[in-house]
């Protein structure tokens, strides 16, 4: 007898300082061991990008935080594929030495991955990326010419056929901060995190593209006291790699008008959701708390966010760690309360008269 796939989506939400998944690719190690127990896991750049460290999963469906929440909403389903062509924006207000090491990348991912890119664009303007932060310590950005952001995606969708973008743009060089200082220390928000979410963001909502973005900045002074969760970020020039090697497999978008095919996922297959539990207003939690996807919030994963499932009404199994997490996965996935693993099971009680 066949069973249908498993399927779990991790979340780790962008610029809210997540004790785990809020540096330099810290949240990959977790998302690695839930591969491990699910068929099919749904999770987005901010977990699996590691700067110029990265690990290809498989059964992970690298899914941009816009596309994400769509597919929650059962907007958009998501079509697995064996490759995308990925198409590379980069800001023209990259130095040129820095735009050389950029399409050095792209270069060594064609040659030394086998992956495969379109010719790239330099956007017509500058974009002009500006970096934010908000009263609770979580960080934003904008950019002031998203119609040469969006042009340059254009191009490269219409004349290059590109099916998924990667989006390099020069971000401000802040090295004396104390928000930089704090999160090289492993102690901080991550100061560009939430402007990166603004740039594919925009890219996804127009086109229904796969996007992520790699930021473009000038090497950093060496720091000896550096935290090992901030270190991956701080190995080279870029950290575009990790972007490409996403994109080359992830997912493509697709509207309720598709063709369907068997391998489609959609919302109503989503068997569990993963989310810190100070983090449950976003808007793929909301949208999975009206399904039957058991949601499991992580206390440890503390973040700079206060909004919990109880506050909101949202019915969720809270656990303390990722560990306690998988082995819910792995009890959910068998069809197991999770009370029937403890000494402490109630007896049944009657509903009531009819």
């Amino acid at each position: 007898m066949s069973h249908r796939p498993y399927t779990a989506m991790l979340l780790v939400p962008t610029g809210v300082g997540a004790a785990v998944g809020g540096y330099a690719g810290d949240a990959l190690p977790v998302a690695r061991a839930v591969a491990q127990v699910v068929d099919r896991l749904i999770t987005h750049p901010n977990v699996l990008n590691g700067a110029q460290l990265y690990w290809s999963l498989p059964n992970a469906l690298y899914v941009e935080g816009f596309g994400l929440d769509q597919v929650a909403a059962g907007e958009w389903g998501l079509r697995p594929v064996h490759q995308n062509r990925i198409g590379l924006v980069l800001d023209q207000a990259i130095e040129p030495d820095l735009r050389l090491r950029h399409l050095q990348v792209a270069d060594a991912a064609r040659a030394t991955l086998g992956l495969t890119l379109t010719d790239y664009v330099i956007t017509d303007a500058p974009l002009g990326v500006e970096l934010r932060t908000a009263a609770s310590g979580a960080t934003w950005g904008t950019i002031q010419n998203p119609g040469s952001l969006l042009r340059a995606v254009e191009k490269l969708k219409t004349d290059a056929k590109a099916e998924a973008i990667a989006v390099v743009a020069r971000f401000p060089d802040d090295l004396g901060s104390e928000a930089l200082h704090l999160y090289r220390q492993g102690q901080g928000v991550d100061p560009l995190a939430g402007a990166e979410a603004v740039v594919s963001h925009l890219v996804v909502r127009t086109f229904q593209l796969p996007c992520a973005h790699a930021p473009a900045l000038s090497p950093l002074p060496i720091d000896p006291d550096l935290s090992p969760r901030s270190a991956a970020e701080e190995l080279g020039y870029t950290f575009l790699p990790c972007v490409l090697v996403g994109l080359s497999r992830a997912p493509q978008i697709i509207g309720r008008q598709a063709q369907p095919r068997p391998e489609d996922i959609w919302a109503d297959q989503i068997d569990a959701l993963i989310v810190p539990a100070t983090t449950c207003g976003g808007s793929a939690v909301l949208s999975l708390a009206e399904t039957k996807t058991q949601i499991i919030t992580v206390s440890d994963n503390a973040t700079r966010l206060n909004v919990t499932a109880e506050q909101l009404g949202i019915r969720a199994l809270t656990v303390r760690s990722y560990l306690e997490a998988i082995g819910v996965l792995v009890a959910h996935r068998a069809g197991i309360h999770p009370t029937a693993l403890t000494p402490n099971v109630a007896q049944i009680q009657e509903l009531g008269a009819c």
